[in-house]
């Protein structure tokens, strides 16, 4: 075999450089894609079902600290940070005589913001105290959460609009820590491009439970009644942000498949309040595919007949030819004062179904049906005294 030459010798010299150039991408792209194992990629996301998967709590404390970059996986243990680790005991402590069951989560809170380190917000009562130490925890939690009253060194304010925590603890579980922060900027942007800053807070917060559920959110709203909840969402990825800003924020309707629970509601009352709203949806749903709404045949007290239902909604049928049906609907638009009764009528059902006159029943046909059954009690009657008589006869 020939020995190299010259030129081949420099040709393998610089083969090793060629190789390690190659070698980066390949490097790269055997590295593991965090998305598609903790993020929205993941095999698992959607693959349990959501309701029934809050622990049952009446009421939510947020501790405002740091930010989940500097969180320890288990902020209520940690030496470092005496004021979550002490807030935590003394709830924990006095669990016998909270007069509600309290569940504490850390939110994330720097100083010079909206809020600060050491700021507590309560849900439902809608409350923010501001400037909570570690020398004063044992006092505000036997002022605040035991007795119900306030914390006299601080002042509580209301807070209003809705405020959305997203679990970002990614010390915690990865999952979160990948999916959280992705979730807050897609809020922030929407929020910002609906004009509703300052109405809607956005807020990364610290384990929740059930961080295989991530992206994990929840929403405290105030509703139509004035009444605060909170609902839980699990599997949320950033195209549903936007869902659940209208649907959710804006509209007050509970997003059903990604629903995980809300504050106040047991696991199995949970899931019922799920079961419930599946029920009603799907028969507004098919209400709305056959065009009716539940009706039942009500006559009217004049004219001829109308099956109307609630709401509005007609789904009366008739038997009449059409040419019949024609002139008896010309001959009652024609009685004095018909058309502002047919509006009044026929207003609320227009949108969903038409307007069909079925007809009553003609005194002959009542008579007919009454001689009848008169006829037939009669005969009945009779048999019953015929057979009397013949077990009378056999017994004498």
């Amino acid at each position: 075999m020939a020995s190299p030459t010259a030129g081949d010798a420099s040709l393998a010299a610089h083969a090793p450089a060629a190789d390690a150039t190659d070698a980066a991408p390949a490097a790269a792209a055997a590295m593991p894609d965090p998305d598609a194992e903790f993020g929205f990629q993941r095999p698992e996301l959607g693959k349990e079902k959501l309701a029934g998967t809050v622990g049952f709590h009446e009421r939510q404390v947020f501790l405002c600290y740091k930010g989940p970059e500097v969180w320890p996986s288990h902020l209520e243990a940690a030496e470092s940070d005496r004021l979550p680790r002490l807030l935590a005991a003394a709830i924990k402590a006095r669990k016998p005589n909270l007069k509600k069951t309290t569940k504490l989560t850390i939110c994330e809170g720097e100083d010079g913001t909206e809020s600060s380190n050491g700021d507590v917000l309560i849900f439902p009562d809608m409350i923010r105290y501001k400037g909570l130490t570690h020398f004063d925890v044992d006092n505000f939690v036997e002022e605040v959460l035991v007795k119900d009253t306030e914390w006299l060194p601080g002042c509580p304010e209301a807070i209003s609009g809705s405020y959305v925590f997203v679990c970002s603890h990614g010390s915690r579980d990865k999952r979160c820590g990948v999916c959280g922060p992705a979730l807050i900027k897609r809020f922030k942007e929407e929020i910002n491009g609906l004009g509703l800053d300052g109405k809607v807070a956005v807020s990364a917060c610290s384990h929740v439970g059930g961080h295989k559920y991530a992206g994990n959110v929840i929403i405290f709203r105030s509703d139509d009644k004035g009444e605060v909840t909170g609902h839980w969402y699990g599997y949320v990825v950033p195209d549903d942000v936007p869902v659940l800003l209208h649907k959710h924020i804006a509209e007050g309707e509970i997003v059903d498949h990604l629903w995980r629970g809300q504050m106040g509601l047991s696991e199995e009352q949970q899931k019922q309040a799920l079961e419930l709203r599946n029920m009603t949806n799907g028969a507004k749903e098919s209400l709305e595919e056959t065009g009716t709404d539940g009706a039942s045949c009500i006559p009217p007290a004049t004219g001829g007949g109308c099956c109307q239902g609630n709401g509005g909604f007609t789904c009366c049928q008739t038997d009449l030819p059409k040419e019949k049906q024609d002139k008896s609907v010309a001959a009652e638009q024609n009685q004095k004062g018909s058309e502002k009764e047919n509006d009044k009528e026929s207003g609320a059902g227009s949108k969903k179904g038409h307007t069909k006159t079925c007809p009553m029943p003609t005194w002959f046909e009542t008579w007919e049906r009454a001689d009848t059954y008169a006829a037939l009690a009669v005969v009945a009657a009779a048999a019953s005294v015929f057979v009397a008589f013949r077990i009378y006869k056999n017994l004498n």
